[in-house]
């Protein structure tokens, strides 16, 4: 773990636009869950379409797991806090998510895809991302790769904030995975009692905060745990000062929208209601999950 040189200072911090308390649901075969971004907020924080956070010690929340099924025209990113979470896809792609791991699978024009625990008790601890894809590149061949904890680039501010950089760039510090046209920063960041920590945002982005632990406050707006924090896009604004009074975990996440249309259904994220049908007829049909290529 690097020691970060650079300041980076923000001059003005972005605002909270809203807070945001998340949807207790499930999904897969019955995992209990929260959908901190639902579909309502796809629009607002283009080009994110979903976060899901998961976390709980009780196996039958989430033992049965997330069992065979589809996805096209958008990237998954999931991030495993605690756990064990066995991916197999019909690309013949197999990896072990465990404890500070990163799963990053583009879907593209089509993938079909189980994630099972491997652990019968214990915690289990996560998050899920929806990134879209904009729509000359929905129809391309999928891609993934897993990042054990280790390989996941790291540093430390001068005030001991630890920042793990998933996707994009931090205090000089490129993340494990770019992408051109989204350009999504996705940050992982621990901050002690009494620290602050400055992340420059480029002004036409959208952005928020996920506080799964302790607390924060923005500009002056407090922010508990399990809440989100939509951050304001103001054009005097050069980025996001996080400040916490006591220890606290947030994941910082920001991109570039798309402005294109957004037609979900289920797990088909597409430009167009033909688009759908297509997918539709195609996972019918058998022709939907063809081999990736190589990472």
């Amino acid at each position: 773990m690097n020691t970060a040189i650079n300041k980076h200072t923000v001059d003005t911090s972005r605002t909270v636009e809203r807070l945001v308390a998340g949807q207790v649901t499930s999904d897969g075969a019955g995992v209990k869950l929260t959908r901190v971004l639902a579909q309502g907020l796809q629009q607002r924080l283009d080009p994110f379409l979903m976060l899901d956070a998961f976390g709980s010690d009780q196996p039958d929340d989430y033992i049965a797991g997330f069992p065979d099924h589809p996805h096209r025209g958008f990237e998954t990113v999931t991030y495993m806090i605690a756990g064990r979470m066995l991916h197999r896809d019909s690309a013949g792609h197999q990896g072990l998510l465990e404890n500070g791991g990163v799963q990053w699978m583009t879907a593209a024009k089509g993938v079909i895809h189980s994630e099972i625990p491997q652990q019968a008790e214990g915690v289990m601890e996560g998050f899920q991302l929806w990134l879209n894809l904009p729509k000359r590149e929905k129809m391309n061949a999928p891609w993934y790769r897993d990042f054990k904890n280790d390989d996941l680039p790291k540093f430390v501010t001068q005030q001991g904030v630890a920042v793990t950089v998933i996707a994009g760039e931090s205090h000089g510090v490129a993340g494990a995975v770019t992408r051109d046209t989204t350009a999504p920063n996705y940050l992982d960041v621990h901050l002690p009692g009494g620290s602050r920590f400055e992340q420059k945002l480029p002004a036409g982005h959208n952005a928020f905060v996920y506080v799964y632990r302790g607390e924060i406050s923005i500009a002056g707006k407090g922010v508990p745990i399990q809440r989100m924090a939509i951050l304001a896009n103001e054009v005097q604004a050069d980025g996001v000062v996080i400040e916490a009074s006591v220890d606290a975990k947030v994941l910082l996440i920001s991109g570039q929208p798309l402005k294109e249309p957004i037609v979900q259904y289920g797990p088909f994220v597409m430009n167009s209601q033909d688009e759908i049908y297509q997918a539709l007829s195609d996972f019918r049909d058998g022709r939907l999950g063809e081999p990736a290529q190589s990472a």
